[in-house]
């Protein structure tokens, strides 16, 4: 069975005991969450799609880690005048353990 939800803007797909990296959610290391932004759940018998989400579909998932991504440097420059400068950036992201589909 697996399922799409929809998490900081992006579409993900997930079935359980995968490892997931999504835009920051609040909680801490350890802590399970509830995912009730459900697209489609499909993988025994007809899919469910929902429009725009899955009525009554949840998916429950593990806070793993709660980290920053790589460093991502930006170089900005102007011609002629001999003005430039760089500067960095690091996203947080969590990671979650997807526990189960529900729907």
């Amino acid at each position: 069975m697996y399922a799409v939800i929809r998490s900081g803007g992006k579409q993900h797909r997930v079935v359980k005991g995968e490892h997931l990296r999504v835009e920051k959610l609040d909680g801490a290391v350890g802590s399970s969450i509830e995912l009730s932004d459900v697209l489609l759940v499909a993988g025994e018998g007809d899919p469910k799609i929902g429009q725009p989400r899955v009525d009554g579909a949840t998916v429950t998932a593990t806070i793993v880690a709660q980290e920053r991504a790589k460093k991502i440097r930006v170089f900005k420059r102007q011609k002629r005048l001999g003005f430039h400068k760089t500067i960095g950036h690091r996203q947080y992201f969590t990671e979650l353990e997807i526990t189960g589909i529900q729907g």
